[in-house]
């Protein structure tokens, strides 16, 4: 038996590749055909209802790229993008590279689509706490990709212990329904908890596993007292009903009791629609497989530009625009302009361009920022842009 996941030097290698890339490549040096070509990522259409995207993944890509004989321009990693503009180039001959596109996609296009995710719910929670509880959807060796995603996306913590060694995050979380179970009673559980776990966690306590929240809320406030910061209600789909009706109970029990500092937490099944019904009743939210398996955010890699007689001739195949493209930006918002990359003509003075230089001939130019720097700048972009719609 074994773990079926590809290594770090399967990836840098080229093993993990499709085998038309691998037959690419033997065909381009049987025949001798070196051709200097720029390849275009770019996201053509985004899932419905979606006006914009999160560029992520750009380090571990740099990682794969790192080394290699080609030139990389890409857009920062966590910068928001529209529909059809370039987020990264590679410059170089194809048959030094090609056999990379799989891994690139894939990389880009899962980052991507979780964080874009998670910055749906952060822009919609308004100044609410969202917590990513979502390992249990992926494998387990994504799960520090996983959570940077996520956390980049907008979550405000993570639950994942590996991610405060790959990350330096510190995990966030508060308990399973199978310690009360094994308890046998909420009371015990809940004190066990407090008197085991270390001062610097909040006690936030599962509060729906034998009897209605409504009780077990008032249950933990009344055993933990003044050590008791939250409840979380995690109601299974099969007793759910309206949801917000339960909060409400909730909040009006420990309200009419003398808890009004309780904070409500709630997870179980949260996604967009949800979050906006409780939003304004809840304190936080704990969210998992909406963010863990989102839509996907579509890219694709087109050759655009093949060098040829010392020039760079713009060409690509029917459905894609020929030429290297950048993007340029007027802040706040997503003012943007796509002009070729070699020849952009008047371009407005307050207009900054997106893609920059992160890889020249194989070296790295500009190092990729920490995960809370683009996490940081991928908030800053949320208040300037309207809420999805």
């Amino acid at each position: 038996m074994r773990f079926y996941v590809a290594s770090e030097e399967d990836l840098l290698s080229g093993v993990v590749t499709d085998i038309y890339f691998k037959r690419t490549v033997n065909i381009l040096r049987a025949r001798n055909m070196r051709k200097k070509v720029r390849m275009e990522f770019h996201s053509m259409s985004l899932p419905e209802g979606y006006e914009w995207a999160v560029f992520t993944g750009l380090e571990e890509a740099l990682k794969l790229l790192e080394g290699k004989p080609v030139t990389v321009y890409s857009m920062d990693e966590g910068t928001l993008f529209k529909p059809g503009e370039p987020l990264l180039i590679i410059e170089g001959f194809l048959d030094d590279f090609i056999i990379y596109e799989t891994a690139l996609l894939g990389i880009l296009r899962h980052y991507s689509s979780i964080s874009t995710k998670a910055a749906r719910l952060k822009k919609l929670a308004m100044n609410k706490t969202l917590l990513f509880f979502g390992l249990r959807a992926v494998h387990p060796v994504l799960a520090p990709m996983v959570d940077r995603a996520a956390f980049i996306g907008g979550m405000d913590a993570v639950s994942g212990v590996a991610s405060e060694k790959y990350l330096g995050l510190t995990p966030s979380g508060t308990m399973p329904h199978a310690l009360i179970v094994v308890f046998g009673d909420q009371r015990e559980a809940w004190k066990a908890f407090d008197e085991v776990v270390e001062d610097g966690v909040p006690r936030i306590m599962l509060v729906d596993t034998f009897y209605d929240e409504r009780t077990e809320a008032l249950m933990a406030a009344e055993t933990l007292k003044e050590r008791l910061h939250g409840v979380r209600l995690d109601t299974p789909g099969s007793r759910r009903g309206n949801m917000r009706r339960i909060v409400e109970e909730v909040r009006w029990t420990l309200d009419l009791h003398g808890f009004k500092n309780v904070k409500i937490v709630v997870s179980g099944g949260i996604d967009e629609e949800e979050l906006v019904k409780l939003r304004d009743i809840v304190d936080a939210f704990g969210i998992g497989t909406s963010v863990s398996f989102p839509p996907s955010i579509d890219i694709s890699a087109d050759v655009v530009e093949v060098y040829e007689n010392g020039v760079w001739k713009p060409i690509a195949k029917r459905g894609k625009l020929p030429g290297a493209k950048q993007v340029y930006r007027k802040r706040p918002g997503l003012n943007d302009i796509v002009r070729l990359l070699d020849s952009p003509g008047d371009v407005p003075p307050d207009y900054e361009p997106l893609l920059k230089p992160y890889i020249i001939d194989g070296k790295l130019v500009r190092k990729p920022p920490a995960v809370s720097e683009i996490r940081k700048y991928v908030l800053e972009q949320l208040k300037e842009i309207p809420d999805p719609s």
